[in-house]
């Protein structure tokens, strides 16, 4: 009998031991396993809430980040205002908030737009300085149509580009894959002869990865040795009524990847730009739509996955705080990251990019400098803290066992 009551103890106390040090899911893992609450197009209604590119890691998550506002600018074609009120791209306070905003959000970067004038050459200075302090990289969009969306002179391209390389080519912040990146916006309204001038006016992909704006796989594949990969702005469609918006956007990655390029894939909240004469209006569904087009976004693997955006209000595609929504979408957008697996860059490219996709050689990998979320390091501590349950339940069998069989040998 008291060797019975002797085991009924022990079982009663090693069970809980047992099952504590089995791994609870974090949060990140609990909320990647589950499927995505939207369809997206004409994609699966079950398509992952996480996604990781070719290479391995999750995508990087950035989002396209304005610099030309003045108090002015305010007065015109706007139908909400940001929290920080009508604030100037150069006030240096609000820019460092906005990158607090950011890092609490979980967000990589920003995608800075921006072209070679003095206003703007001002603001990217002070975004520079705010970034870099607060841990935040970036992504040079560089504008490459004038204001009647007409291109800008090659030369003047491969001048300003210069430009901004000599002044911060070594800077922390815009190295991500090794050294900067650059987005040319409008890169379709090109010959194929000035992109090479300019390509070589920057030395890509030496000295930075240039990346075209390519609007479909088509267009994509015929200059594809010109780019060293693509990013598509696409704001104004429907990822839940759009007709083949997966479609278009599955086939411009994989002629992007093909080719040993970069990807940057859209994901916006929303789109409204009657006030600046255009005509679609994509409802932000109370959050819906985002979710729609992250999944849709993360289902073509990309490197970057590129929110449109933080401040474009002019198109109402903003996600930053503001009068209207007040943080409820930069908040969605937490949940959506936080939701992916632990950042890492993806894998370091070859020199050239097309080089390596025509001889097949492996993209190697490399580390990455942007921080691990916190469920990383929360998942090494349930590691740790499992560990040591299992000493402890193993100090008490033990003693358990040790205290039985003096019990056997004192008791007639």
């Amino acid at each position: 009998m008291r060797r019975v009551v002797l085991f009924l103890a022990l079982a009663v106390t090693v069970a809980p031991l047992i099952l504590a040090a089995s791994p609870a899911p974090t949060p990140a893992a609990a909320a990647s396993a589950a499927p995505s609450p939207s369809a997206v197009g004409a994609a699966s209604s079950t398509a992952p809430a996480a996604s990781v590119n070719a290479v391995g890691v999750r995508p990087l998550v950035f989002a396209y980040y304005y610099i030309w506002y003045t108090p002015t600018s305010w007065r015109r074609a706007k139908i909400d205002l940001p929290q920080l009120g009508r604030y100037d791209s150069r006030d240096r306070a609000v820019v460092a908030q906005q990158m607090q905003w950011v890092r609490d959000a979980g967000i990589d970067g920003l995608i800075v737009s921006w072209k070679h004038e003095p206003r703007l050459d001002a603001a990217l200075s002070v975004v520079v300085d705010e970034a870099t302090k607060a841990g935040v990289k970036l992504i040079l969009l560089y504008q490459g149509l004038d204001f009647d969306r007409l291109p800008l002179d090659a030369a003047t391209v491969g001048g300003d580009l210069s430009w901004f390389l000599d002044r911060y080519g070594d800077a922390e912040a815009f190295h991500i894959f090794g050294r900067p990146l650059i987005v040319w916006s409008g890169t379709w309204g090109y010959k194929n002869a000035e992109i090479e001038g300019v390509r070589a006016a920057i030395d890509a992909p030496n000295r930075a990865l240039l990346l075209g704006s390519e609007r479909s796989a088509e267009a994509y594949q015929g200059r594809a040795k010109l780019f060293d990969g693509d990013a598509y702005y696409w704001s104004s469609p429907d990822p839940l009524t759009t007709p083949r918006y997966q479609r278009r956007l599955d086939d411009l990655a994989a002629t992007v990847r093909a080719d040993g390029g970069r990807w940057i894939a859209p994901a916006a909240p929303g789109f409204d730009a009657r006030l600046i004469g255009g005509t679609s209006i994509v409802d932000r569904r109370g959050g819906e739509t985002l979710r729609a087009s992250w999944a849709g976004a993360l289902q073509t693997e990309p490197d970057v996955l590129g929110v449109i955006s933080w401040n474009e209000y002019s198109e109402n595609s903003y996600i930053e705080p503001s009068n209207t929504f007040g943080d409820k979408y930069l908040q969605l957008t937490h949940e959506l990251i936080a939701s992916m697996p632990a950042a890492g860059a993806p894998g370091e490219p070859s020199p050239s990019a097309a080089a390596a996709a025509a001889s097949g050689a492996p993209i190697p990998s490399v580390a990455s400098d942007i921080p691990p979320s916190p469920a990383s390091t929360t998942a090494a501590g349930s590691a740790i803290s499992n560990v040591w349950s299992i000493v402890a339940g193993v100090v008490l069998v033990g003693g358990l066992f040790a205290i039985g069989r003096r019990l056997r040998r004192v008791t007639p």
